[in-house]
């Protein structure tokens, strides 16, 4: 533990300046609005440009096929949405309201858009790129760097910290906007994310060669799942430090525990002790702890234990048999930071990715994985690494993996089908392939 705390002081410079850069939506530039993307001398082209250092159809590949174009502040629309305002009581419809628009869409203030913008292009450009009033003109100049264009108010999107604060603030919440129990019980659906999986499906308009990383440095997706495990997870216990956030009445924020501890039918006697609690109290939702718990092990060997022992401390002051919730909370965040940090600069070998892969087979056959949660992130984490490894080329049977892989992700596919006993027969097919 004493490693782990004392490295959270030593923040690097990098770490510092990416903790430091406001996310798009609190920045205080004017949002110019996407259409002056869209030339087809600049993102708008419908073909690649040969040549340029940049793909020109970035706004073509946004549009017709990215689920954060128009997608997203449309489904605003839908019979859903209109019937999860009704039940919250707004006095706004859904596609007006600022408790929706905020992350399904882009949503500055009146005073900072500029004329072209408009809020129903849903999440737009600057929405993860930044307000683009400092930066639209000075970023095409000759002889601009990418590192004029940040000091310019341009988002660092390649830091692999700051993309995970941009995602994670719509795709779990901050402290700002916040999906809580009462709009899930409202109607809207449970909240699901892994930022490497997310951003690998994402139909990505942008191309990591040579020319992107001598601009903007290498991009190493292992660390980006890694780091974004650490930052989901302290993002959890920002909910329950946040003493606005932290509790909704008589009852703390429900949406960071398990769902499915409380959501199964009665006849479905499925607690094991797993935690070192005991049956009929509500679980922290530990499934990106689950996954650091390997990461930690194979990247610093040294602190394995000691953050074993503040996973474990949180668990049962949270339940009641011991200890201070908020201490135990405080104390298992600044673990993360120092894991982050060291994360930022780790590399990971291939026999670094075998021995976590291997880590997240193992545990999940050993029960770890009993909730449908856990199973969910260890079935993403397990695509991720093996789609490292096979990049690599250190997977002897690609073919055979990714139908193996095929059958874990069947088994979490419907939460409300999930079948533990199902979920670990694939994984054990997915050991034995792996193996050979």
């Amino acid at each position: 533990m004493k490693h782990l705390l004392a490295a959270a002081a030593a923040v690097a410079a990098l770490s510092a300046q990416a903790a430091d850069v406001p996310l798009p939506y609190e920045a205080k530039a004017k949002h110019v609005g996407v259409v002056n993307c869209a030339s087809s001398l600049c993102h708008g082209s419908i073909t690649e440009w040969k040549g340029s250092n940049v793909l020109q159809n970035e706004y073509v590949t946004w549009s017709r096929v990215d689920k954060h174009a128009l997608r997203a502040n449309q489904v605003l629309l839908n019979d859903q949405s209109k019937r999860i305002a009704k039940n919250l009581g707004l006095k706004q419809p859904a596609h007006e309201a600022k408790i929706c628009v905020d992350c399904h869409g882009h949503n500055p203030p009146a005073d900072q858009r500029g004329e072209r913008f408009k809020a129903s292009d849903g999440v737009s450009c600057e929405a993860c790129h930044g307000p683009a009033e400092n930066w639209i003109k000075s970023h095409v100049a000759p002889g601009a760097t990418h590192q004029d264009n940040l000091k310019n108010g341009l988002y660092p999107t390649s830091d692999p910290v700051a993309l995970a604060k941009l995602c994670l603030s719509c795709h779990f919440g901050n402290k700002d906007k916040f999906v809580t129990h009462r709009i899930m019980g409202a109607g809207h659906p449970r909240i699901s994310f892994e930022l490497d999986t997310f951003t690998q499906t994402q139909p990505a308009h942008f191309v990591v060669d040579e020319d992107w990383m001598k601009r903007k440095g290498s991009w190493d997706g292992i660390r980006l799942w890694a780091i974004g495990q650490a930052l989901a997870a302290q993002e959890q216990l920002d909910v329950i430090l946040d003493p606005k956030r932290g509790r909704d009445g008589l009852f703390p924020e429900l949406v960071v525990f398990d769902c499915h501890a409380c959501h199964h039918p009665m006849s479905d006697t499925r607690w094991k002790p797993r935690v070192g609690t005991r049956p009929g109290t509500i679980r922290f939702n530990d499934s990106n702890l689950l996954m650091l718990r390997q990461i930690v092990k194979r990247a610093f060997p040294a602190e394995s234990g000691s953050f074993n022992d503040l996973v474990l401390s949180l668990h049962k002051a949270v339940a009641g048999e011991g200890g201070d919730a908020l201490d135990a909370a405080r104390k298992l965040r600044k673990g993360l930071e120092a894991v982050v940090e060291k994360l930022r600069t780790r590399p990971f070998e291939d026999a670094d990715l075998r021995a976590m892969l291997q880590g997240l087979i193992d545990d999940g056959l050993a029960g770890q994985y009993t909730d449908y949660a856990g199973a969910e992130q260890a079935s993403m984490a397990i695509g991720s690494v093996l789609n490292f490894l096979a990049k690599r080329g250190a997977v002897r049977d690609v073919k055979a993996a990714n139908a193996s892989l095929d059958r874990l992700f069947v088994t979490v596919k419907d939460d409300e089908k999930y079948k533990h006993e199902r979920f670990q027969q694939a994984l054990a097919g997915l050991k034995t392939t792996v193996a050979r």
